[in-house]
């Protein structure tokens, strides 16, 4: 079996190894329970992980929020796990995803965003069990203070969105 490595920032700061296993899909006898036994809750700072990439993404604002959800559902089903993006205002145009809760702040203004993903650790019963994805260091820690985990916004995008 392969294991897959992941990089996790704990409530304390330190950096941690965590190995996980990849979908059991195909596996005789449940690979929905495996997958569930390892489901994590992810929040996207989605303007961050798309701006981790200098891809030209500026050129194309609500192309580049779609294709991040496109790239989040694929990964998002694979693994199993929850994901919610969170983008400052609404797309132009409704992004529509079978996995992937699309949110934004409910006021387009700076740092909007960053108030949404706390707002929602901070009403989630377990926020320990939350990774916010950003490279943003000040919502990492308003977060890291509520209990949940700080993954990096350009660790994550690679993770989800691999370069050839």
């Amino acid at each position: 079996m392969v294991l897959s490595h992941l990089e996790i920032v704990p409530p304390s700061g330190r950096w941690k190894s965590a190995w996980r296993r990849p979908s059991t899909e195909g596996a005789e006898g449940g690979s929905r329970a495996a997958r569930r036994a390892v489901s994590v809750r992810w929040i996207v700072d989605g303007m961050n992980v798309i701006g981790s990439r200098p891809d030209g993404w500026w050129k194309d604002r609500s192309g580049a929020m779609v294709a991040l959800v496109e790239k989040l559902d694929q990964w998002a089903m694979a693994e199993g796990d929850d994901v919610t993006v969170v983008f400052e205002r609404p797309p132009s145009a409704a992004i529509r995803s079978s996995r992937v809760e699309v949110a934004h702040a409910p006021r387009a203004a700076a740092n909007s965003a960053d108030d949404e993903i706390v707002r929602r650790v901070q009403a989630d019963a377990r926020p320990d069990e939350i990774r916010v994805v950003t490279s943003d260091k000040v919502l990492a820690d308003r977060v890291r203070t509520l209990g949940a985990s700080v993954y990096p916004a350009e660790s994550f995008r690679r993770l989800v969105d691999p370069q050839d």
